[in-house]
This record gives C-alpha cells, structure tokens and sequence, in this order.
C-alpha cells in the first residue's frame, strides 16, 4: 500500500495509526561539504570524511559523509515527518543497517519508509511496537543507507 500521508498530523500520532504496509517518503535533505567535514570532524575523523584533497586519490574517488553522519539523516527526518511527537516512548534498538552507497557532497536525500509490523505489548497494554524498514535514498533513487527500526509507542486506547 502506497501512502503519502498519515491520517493523523505528528503531534496527534499514536500507535494505532502505523499500519502495516504503508509507506511514506519524506525529505530532501541537502548534504553539503561543510556538514560532511564538520560532523566527521567531531565524530569519524578519518580523511574520507575530513580531507577533500587528500580524499581525491583515496578508495572512493573524494570526500564522502561518515555513514554514521547518513545514521543521523535518517534520525532526523524520522524524528521531523514519522515519529510521533506525542507518543513516542523511545526504542529498543535498529536491526539489519547497512551503508549502501557513499553519500556525497551535493546529493539530496529523502527517506522511504515502511511499516512492517505492529504490534500491541501483551504485558503493557498502553503501548505498541512499530517496526519500520527505512531506506535513505539519494537523487537518482538509489538507497544510500537501510535498516530497521523498532519503536515504542503509546496507544490511544487499549480497547
């Protein structure tokens, strides 16, 4: 099922309104060089990420994002278009990520994701578990990054 817009907005959003199936895409998200140095400066200092002359005769050719900078993309448009703002309980973790292709300077991103399982909590009938598959995709649709996320949400209602 193809979808392009929640039911609900962000801040009226609980469990209930992730239905299995359904996909969203949201973005773009322009990478720029100055962010790509500057996130790998404070976090993933190696010279792919830091050094665009030096990175020209490395393995990919340039200056590529830290695939943990990709993480935080991925981290900040979820948290802008998908998960709720008023329902979410945090999360037990991320399955499956993969860094696909390398994220550039100039390329624009936007996320695709697609609920793949929710569930109410058996022993805490207040929540439920979303588990999303997100890819970030670049300009030429290609995905950059996927995984799996798994969040808590609170229900509306237990009825």
């Amino acid at each position: 099922m193809k979808t392009t817009k929640f039911a609900s907005p962000i801040d009226e959003r609980y469990f209930e309104d992730y239905v299995v199936g359904s996909v969203y895409e949201f973005g773009d998200f322009a990478v720029t060089e100055a962010d790509v140095i500057g996130f790998a400066k404070q976090f993933d200092p190696q010279y792919i990420h830091t050094d665009p002359l030096r990175a020209r005769s490395g393995p990919y050719q340039g200056l590529i994002a830290s695939g943990w900078h990709s993480g935080a993309i991925i981290m900040r448009l979820v948290v802008d278009h998908y998960l709720s703002h008023v329902a979410s309980l945090g999360s037990p973790g991320v399955d499956e990520m993969r860094w696909i292709l390398p994220v550039r300077p100039g390329d624009k991103l936007r996320l695709r994701i697609e609920v793949l399982e929710a569930r109410a909590s058996k022993s805490r009938p207040d929540r439920g578990l979303v588990t999303s598959g997100i890819e970030l995709l670049n300009q030429a649709d290609q995905p950059v990054m996927s995984l799996k996320m798994v969040n808590l949400l609170s229900r509306r209602s237990t009825a």
